[in-house]
């Protein structure tokens, strides 16, 4: 039995609903249903009657509520607790796949740094930033991400994208001639999908739906070579080693670029966070991201 699975529970009690309860959570409703039986399993009763159509709590559901909410609030009074009488209060940090190397030299001095060990999606991470989970998050926001969350961003690093094909041909691709991956799961591919689809919009790049995570990793290139053209890399998979029979080609007409901001909330007043921030993003620069026949979404925050 877990904290987390605790908070799961606690989640579902109050939507009685597991597709409302796991947008909420952001995380996928085949997982959320998953660490409920085995919550269920650990406890040894069933805490919900769930049938296609509806969710109730059984009555040890509902006799077991209120223990829970009372459990979640003592975890969350000791860790605030031991915070305090460590001294310092660590600024919470949360990331997608990509943090600066020398993140903790940066705010050397001014702060201590938690690095989350939850890496969620850019959209989970604004969210968490925004409800107070975390202090600040690296990820990628749009300007509506910003005002629906209630933060500010700066940039603090970009992603110059490129494309997978076979073949032994290197030479730069046109936008045009580049497919875009979208995939289904929302949970895991909101940022990068909507992404994809702006940029599709903007320059005619043809968009291939599918529903395998095959957005990055072996399925990746397992869908550049039933392609046979070049398809674009997403960032998750910019560092990853090609196989020998796939090749790296720049994307060109536009250069296409993915922006990594430090975001924090808009009502943050605590010294030591803005100090934090300032030393995070000093003498970042523009990137790149001014050079001409270089794309952004149109609402990201730099274009």
């Amino acid at each position: 039995m877990e904290l987390r699975q605790l908070k799961y529970f606690l989640v579902v009690a109050e939507e009685l609903h597991f597709g409302r309860a796991a947008t909420r959570l952001l995380i996928a409703g085949p997982s959320l249903s998953q660490q409920i039986m085995a919550l269920e399993r650990d406890l040894r009763v069933q805490l919900f009657d769930r049938d296609r159509r509806s969710v109730a709590l059984t009555p040890a559901g509902a006799a077991l509520l209120p223990h829970v909410r009372a459990l979640l609030e003592r975890a969350d009074d000791l860790r605030h607790l031991a915070e305090r009488l460590s001294g310092a209060e660590p600024i919470r940090i949360g990331y997608v796949n990509w943090i600066p190397p020398d993140l903790s030299t940066r705010a050397s001095g001014i702060a201590q740094l938690h690095v989350d060990a939850w890496v969620a999606p850019s959209h989970a991470q604004a969210s968490r930033v925004g409800d107070g989970s975390l202090d600040l998050a690296v990820c990628w926001v749009q300007n509506s991400d910003l005002a629906r969350h209630g933060l500010q961003a700066r940039l603090l690093g970009a992603d110059e994208l490129y494309a997978v094909s076979t073949g032994s041909d290197t030479a730069p691709v046109s936008v045009r001639d580049v497919t875009l991956l979208v995939d289904d799961d929302q949970a895991s591919w909101s940022s990068w999908n909507d992404y994809a689809l702006h940029l599709a919009h903007e320059t005619g790049a043809p968009v291939l739906a599918i529903d395998d995570g095959g957005v990055t990793g072996s399925a990746f290139f397992d869908h550049v070579r039933s392609i046979g053209r070049p398809v674009l890399n997403c960032p998750k998979g910019q560092t990853t080693p090609l196989p020998p029979d796939l090749v790296r080609r720049p994307v060109v007409d536009p250069t296409v670029f993915w922006t990594w901001s430090l975001v924090w909330r808009s009502d943050e007043t605590r010294p030591f966070v803005l100090a934090a921030v300032d030393a995070i993003t000093r003498d970042v620069g523009d990137l790149g991201l001014r050079e001409p026949r270089v794309w952004l979404p149109a609402d990201d925050p730099y274009r």
